[in-house]
């Protein structure tokens, strides 16, 4: 083995779908100049494609702040007209510049090195301290503690202690993103901190509800996401990690957030050194590193905010739910008002859209963390969901057709309630408890909430995509109205056929008739009522 080995610019270790839909490895450098031959990046968890993206994201970030669409050295002031211009000569281009990329890649080649004896990518060269952990518990396929074990894997016995270059590059920066807090702190670094270090927080993107746009390929879901006014702050300085003179071991840092974004996609949440033999990657040291101690970090572009406390205003990353589909989250997602704080990346894709007219098509990931094992098994589930619509549905033309949108939905959840009510009395009518206590009555009620959804799902979601800015509106909202009240009377009448035959004449219990019919018979009404005039 080489002490300097495997530099990321020249190594294939990025996975994408190339044009025949297959998935492939490339360079850093080739994801970036040949971006337009790809579909969209394809590594092994949806959270790892945006840890990925996250890197690309802070190289474009760099480059076209300081050079023009003809890879001409040209730094970009602080001015927000010359940097939306300097973006849209870039994606007319259709491609990156490949004389920019290869000039400022080839200038911090040295620093891109997976492997080297001062200056691993990534890394902290010579760390001698931290937790020590195996393969299994870097690569997120998989993910062992040493307090619980897996009885089904991706990968078995051997196969599980050892990755190859590739994998621990695309893991490295998982791992950066998205850490568990079981970490230890380091004995001498205590003392050093007065016998008490700040407690470890999860890896930055494991705290956010994260959420990117994507296009027809890998260059337009990368420029589309190359936010160059963040927060009102022109993104003109770039000062990514590897054009750092030095490169701290410290433990468990705080961290002012940073105002340009291919320093905050570069963060070292954790500090990390690979250790391999011949077959490969085979274990790692790992401390805490850097967090912020803030976390209305408003320089974040890829997550939703949400005021916390009416008190103190406090507005924090808002995570999304993995039990709902992504539209139930739609005032979240595209509306600001006093509670909710849009995504960077919304904002940013509302300027840029002038320069095309088509669907807005937006991805929202999560990792869900088990809260009660927090130090054995802490990735309870990895969730990611998108939608698409017309993109002028989130700018100001769009205001009244968001508004009609979003009382839709009120409307698909109360739809829900009446369910819940119509599952309680059938299940009652049939001899069951009334009781809230009664577990199986919590379990039914949920099934069929969940089995609401999922039957509205499809046709909400088509209903939205073809929603064009200039279309009749109440036609469109009729057509609607009418399949979701067909929808939800259809399953009520199934619940309905479901139930035994001792159901029609039901049960009355403290004056209170249960049956069937009756269920049934207000159920539609209450239906007809919502959905009145349809």
């Amino acid at each position: 083995m080489n002490d300097t080995e495997f530099n990321l610019i020249d190594e294939p270790w990025i996975r994408v779908i190339d044009k025949n839909c297959d998935i492939i490895e490339v360079s850093l450098k080739d994801a970036i100049i040949n971006a337009h031959e790809y579909k969209a990046l394809k590594g092994e968890l949806p959270t790892q494609d945006v840890a990925v993206m996250r890197l690309i994201l802070a190289v474009i970030h760099t480059v076209i702040s300081r050079y023009d669409a003809n890879g001409t050295n040209d730094e970009l002031d602080n001015n927000k007209k010359a940097a939306v211009k300097r973006w849209k000569s870039w994606w007319d281009n259709g491609r990156f510049p490949e004389k920019a990329i290869s000039e400022y890649l080839d200038k911090w080649h040295e620093r891109f090195w997976l492997f080297h004896p001062e200056r691993p990518f990534f890394q902290v060269g010579g760390l001698t301290k931290g937790t020590k952990n195996e393969t299994k518990k870097l690569n997120g396929e998989i993910s062992e503690s040493k307090n619980k074990k897996r009885f089904f894997n991706a990968y078995s016995h051997d196969l599980k202690n050892i990755i190859s270059y590739s994998q621990a590059a695309r893991w490295l920066l998982y791992l950066n993103g998205y850490d568990d807090v079981s970490l230890k702190g380091d004995k001498e670094n205590k003392e050093k901190a007065g016998g008490k270090l700040p407690s470890a927080k999860r890896g930055w993107l494991g705290q956010l509800g994260l959420i990117y746009v994507v296009g027809n390929n890998l260059f337009e879901t990368l420029m589309m996401n190359l936010v160059m006014i963040c927060d009102n702050v022109v993104q003109n300085e770039q000062k990514p990690i590897w054009e750092n003179d030095f490169i701290t071991d410290a433990e468990r840092t705080v961290k002012i957030v940073p105002t340009n974004l291919a320093e905050l996609y570069t963060v070292q949440f954790r500090r990390v050194l690979l250790e391999r033999n011949e077959q490969g990657v085979c274990g790692y040291l790992v401390l805490a590193g850097d967090f912020f101690e803030n976390d209305a970090a408003y320089k974040e572009p890829m997550t939703l905010w949400k005021k916390q406390d009416e008190k103190t205003k406090e507005v924090l990353p808002r995570k999304h739910d993995p039990s709902k589909q992504m539209w139930r989250e739609f005032s979240s997602l595209y509306t600001e008002n006093d509670n909710n704080k849009r995504a960077g990346i919304i904002i940013w894709y509302n300027i840029i859209s002038e320069f095309f007219d088509r669907q807005l098509w937006t991805n929202v990931v999560s990792l869900v963390y088990d809260e009660k094992q927090a130090t054995s098994l802490p990735v309870k589930n990895v969730f990611s969901d998108s939608l698409t619509m017309h993109s002028s549905l989130i700018s100001e033309l769009g205001a009244n057709w968001r508004s009609i949108i979003e009382d839709e939905i009120k409307k698909c959840e109360k739809l829900a309630g009446y369910t819940v009510y119509l599952v309680k009395d059938l299940y009652v009518a049939s001899g069951g408890s009334n009781s809230s206590k009664d577990k199986h009555y919590n379990e039914i009620t949920n099934t069929a909430k969940e089995q609401l959804y999922y039957r509205l799902d499809m046709p909400f979601r088509e209903w939205l995509r073809n929603i064009e800015p200039d279309c009749e509106k109440q036609n469109i909202l009729n057509d609607w109205q009418k399949t979701a009240k067909r929808i939800a009377l259809r399953y009520a009448e199934e619940l309905v056929s479901e139930q035994p035959e001792t159901a029609i004449i039901g049960h009355t219990i403290e004056g209170k008739i249960y049956s069937s019919p009756k269920a049934l018979n207000d159920f539609r009404g209450k239906v007809k009522k919502l959905y009145e005039g349809v």
